[in-house]
């Protein structure tokens, strides 16, 4: 059986087979082969290994196995290096002669062979291009003999390179594999979008990796049930409506809507499937989801809906919920007093620093600073001292009107009872003020209406006369009744123009 082992070159398409002819060559080692070009420099991307006769015919054809010449040495590397100096440099001449002649031709690479005397120019072309006169005027630069290779678009994005749509270098570049032809069956097999700018590598063809995933696709595709198939489920019908190829799963749509995901191996085919696969010839499908693959999904809705389905059906009675479980005891637990204190006073003495501080964080809520008070407790001093209350305790003026309405009422009430008579009962009324309109007194800093006081008034000159009511101040005086005044109108301009000119007439 014959021995090769695979060496990459530079501007080769796929790596090539050669015979190591006893050089110990293994892989990644550099390596100097003898190819119908000449000597040239390549690495090997391989241990030597055997093949059969049939296998070396299918991959080289009738062509010659060659041999590996040596091991690269240092020199070898160095002059390598300097080769690959020289074709970068000959790049400008090239384009510059190119553009020149005229010719429709893309440079694309110059790469001198390792024995210096051959320099092979690469371009791109769309159809033949008559370049003979371009070989003269490169020759005449180069001063070497002058090898023109036309290759295609794949080819020429192998050999500049580049970065392809997921982010990663392209796959011609790094593999150097073989260009294998990809079909836009490919792309419709993946469920991917027929678009030419989605699908389509830096080359301006079909992506290469169309290809890698498309058996894996087509495979399972064979399997599973078709598209818009209906599936029977322990929860009603199901309608497939995506497949989830990598991980073979079957995305199914129920009746009430939702959405699960169930795995091609836990389906099974029922009766009526086998029947079918043998009439037609064809493998047969799923199209049934059982109770305990259901049962192995972790979705609460589905869940959910199995144990309605129980209920409904009898199999498992409704839970017994104990009403306890569904109320919160929300009651705060009281402090524990200090010892020696009776159980009646351990509740009044830790419910009277509460209420204090809820009166005092009530107080400062309902507090207000208002411009020109001299500050919070300026405002507040002469109110406290009004009614008496603490120093350091600030309220609104309505409130302490309404603590001496409160005073008022208590000190008559307590008269009433002095003489024998029942209090009378105090209804407070919206629109009262607090009360004190039935105090009869006026907060501070509040004067009543103007009608308020005329009525005052009118009743205090009848009390005075016995019942009469006092006549008015011009009728006792003796003078005549003022003459009731005329309300003066504010017009327009027009309306006031319009009567200075009728009066000029």
């Amino acid at each position: 059986m014959p021995t090769i082992i695979p060496v990459r070159f530079t501007y080769a398409a796929r790596d090539l087979w050669f015979d190591p002819a006893g050089t110990g060559a293994q892989e990644g080692d550099h390596v100097i082969c003898a190819t119908e070009r000449g000597q040239e420099f390549g690495l090997a991307t391989g241990d030597a290994r055997e093949v059969t006769p049939e296998e070396l015919e299918e991959t080289i054809g009738h062509a010659q196995l060659r041999d590996v010449i040596r091991i690269a040495t240092d020199e070898d590397l160095d002059r390598a290096e300097e080769l690959e100096r020289r074709g970068e440099e000959s790049m400008p001449a090239f384009r510059r002669h190119v553009a020149a002649s005229g010719l429709d031709m893309k440079p694309v690479g110059v790469e001198y062979l390792f024995d210096g005397d051959k320099a092979v120019c690469y371009f791109a072309a769309e159809e033949r291009v008559d370049f003979r006169q371009l070989v003269r005027d490169l020759a005449r630069e180069f001063h070497v003999r002058i090898d023109m290779r036309q290759i295609g678009v794949r080819e020429e994005a192998a050999i500049v390179g580049g970065y392809g749509h997921c982010g990663q270098e392209l796959c011609c570049r790094r593999f150097a594999m073989g260009f294998d032809p990809v079909s836009i069956r490919m792309a419709k097999e993946q469920d991917l979008p027929l678009n030419s700018t989605k699908i389509s590598g830096a080359c301006g063809r079909l992506m290469c990796c169309l290809r890698y995933e498309f058996e894996a696709y087509r495979d399972f595709k064979g399997r599973a049930p078709k598209r818009n198939a209906v599936i029977d489920t322990p929860l009603g019908k199901g309608k497939i409506i995506e497949y989830d190829t990598p991980k073979e799963q079957i995305v199914l749509r129920l009746e009430s809507g939702k959405q699960i995901r169930v795995a091609l191996a836990d389906m099974t085919a029922s009766e009526a499937a086998h029947k079918k696969s043998e009439e037609l010839g064809c493998p047969c499908r799923p199209d049934t989801v059982t109770r305990e693959v259901l049962d192995r999904l972790e979705s609460p809705d589905v869940q959910m809906a199995l144990a309605e389905l129980d209920r409904k059906m009898g199999v498992a009675a409704e839970p017994q919920v104990d009403a306890a479980d569904l109320f919160v005891d929300t009651r705060r637990k009281r402090r524990r007093a200090s010892s020696g204190t009776p159980a009646g006073e351990k509740g009044r003495d830790a419910a009277a620093p509460s209420a204090a501080g809820a009166d005092e964080a009530s107080t400062r809520r309902r507090r207000k600073r208002r411009p020109g008070d001299g500050g919070a407790g300026n405002a507040a001093a002469p109110a406290e001292a009004a009614t008496g209350a603490q120093p350091g305790t600030r309220r609104r003026r309505h409130h302490q009107a309404a603590e001496g309405a409160d005073a008022a009422a208590r000190a008559q009430a307590q008269g009433a009872s002095a003489a024998g008579a029942q209090p009378a009962k105090r209804t407070r009324r919206p629109g009262d003020k607090g009360g004190q309109a039935a105090a009869g007194a006026a907060p501070r800093g509040m004067k009543p209406s103007r009608r308020k006081r005329a009525a005052q008034g009118q009743a205090g000159g009848e009390q005075a006369q016995g019942g009469q009511r006092p006549a008015p101040k011009h009728m006792q005086a003796g003078e005549d009744a003022p003459k009731p005044r005329r309300r003066r109108r504010r017009g327009g301009r027009g309306r006031g123009g319009a009567g200075s000119e009728g009066g000029a007439e």
